[in-house]
């Protein structure tokens, strides 16, 4: 078949790579634009954007609307649009175009975790199993009848980067047999069951800030599961005249944790630091940080933080605080 892929974040591209070793032919790739990102906000290319021209391929980034990209797509035809992550809402003018639709790949079992953020929904919650659907996209968010699933078991020290990863490739090998099914023509899709349904919005910056006065399994996970991004986080103890004011100190960023059950005399964000560690109190047991960043610094093991610049917060004995 001739497809048009769409995709602009990392994970898309083991997809996009797996289409062009397939027996069908990517024509050309819609990803969104250039953005800026880093201290100088340079324009830089999306993930896709970049394995796309490596391997020689026309890329389109118009935003996808109006008769124009409309006549631009019919005149590519295409038998069928993939689509990991592209980032655009679809029109419905848009998603006629394609013989056999728009095929998009999502990263959880549907209709579990419909939305931006899957992966990380599924790891706040706890789930032991999610794994990757590929259905065809209709107006509603996430809503379209199914043609595939994978699932994929959460590891118990799984970030949403890990698990994001493995998805990235179990996800693309189901999507290629969705692909070949579809162009064999054994393959009817199924609309998705109405019980079951849960919502993944978009990982906010404050859903990142941990609650020590949460059980000690669900900092973990919610440490987990915004590790990479947006990235965990909570705050120093404020001093001088902030402390006075009542505002919270600078923010310290977190890595993954290590349950530390057997200590239970510490109070939510109370801290105590070893030799070896830093433990850190929650509602129920204690948690061992890893991994620390403190503000404009470079990541560092948090003992070594707690020997240093952390020694203050260390006698000072809190971690945490409304900072939203």
């Amino acid at each position: 078949m001739r497809l048009l892929f769409a995709g602009t974040p990392e994970p898309a591209v083991p997809a996009l790579r797996a289409l062009i070793d397939s027996e069908h032919e990517v024509v050309a790739v819609l990803t969104r634009a250039d953005a800026r990102a880093g201290r100088g906000r340079r324009l830089v290319p999306s993930p896709v954007r970049v394995a796309a021209e490596d391997a020689g391929l026309p890329v389109i980034t118009d935003v996808p609307r109006g008769a124009e990209f409309v006549t631009r797509l019919r005149d590519l035809e295409v038998d069928a649009a993939p689509v990991v992550a592209y980032g655009h809402l679809l029109r419905p003018d848009v998603l006629a175009v394609p013989r056999l639709g728009w095929v998009n790949l999502h990263f959880s079992v549907l209709p579990a975790w419909r939305g931006a953020a899957p992966v990380q929904h599924a790891i706040l919650a706890g789930d032991e199993v999610t794994g990757a659907t590929t259905f065809l996209l209709d107006e509603g968010m996430d809503t379209g009848p199914v043609l595939g699933t994978a699932t994929e078991t959460v590891r118990l020290r799984d970030t949403s980067g890990d698990l994001l990863g493995r998805l990235a490739v179990s996800g693309a090998q189901l999507l290629v047999a969705t692909l070949d099914a579809l162009a064999a023509g054994d393959l009817a899709p199924q609309p998705q069951p109405a019980d079951g349904v849960s919502l993944a919005p978009k990982i906010t910056r404050d859903d990142a800030l941990v609650r020590w006065d949460d059980p000690a399994l669900a900092v973990d996970r919610r440490i987990r599961a915004v590790t990479p991004a947006p990235g965990a986080w909570t705050t120093l103890p404020a001093d001088g005249d902030a402390a006075d004011d009542g505002a919270p100190g600078p923010r310290l960023g977190l890595g993954p944790v290590t349950l530390r059950p057997e200590v239970t005399d510490l109070a939510p964000g109370q801290v105590r630091a070893t030799k070896a560690e830093v433990l850190v109190g929650t509602a129920t047991c204690a948690v061992a940080l890893d991994e620390v960043r403190p503000m404009g610094k470079k990541p560092m093991a948090a003992a070594d933080w707690a020997r240093g610049g952390g020694r203050s917060v260390v006698d000072a004995g809190t971690l945490g605080g409304d900072a939203r």
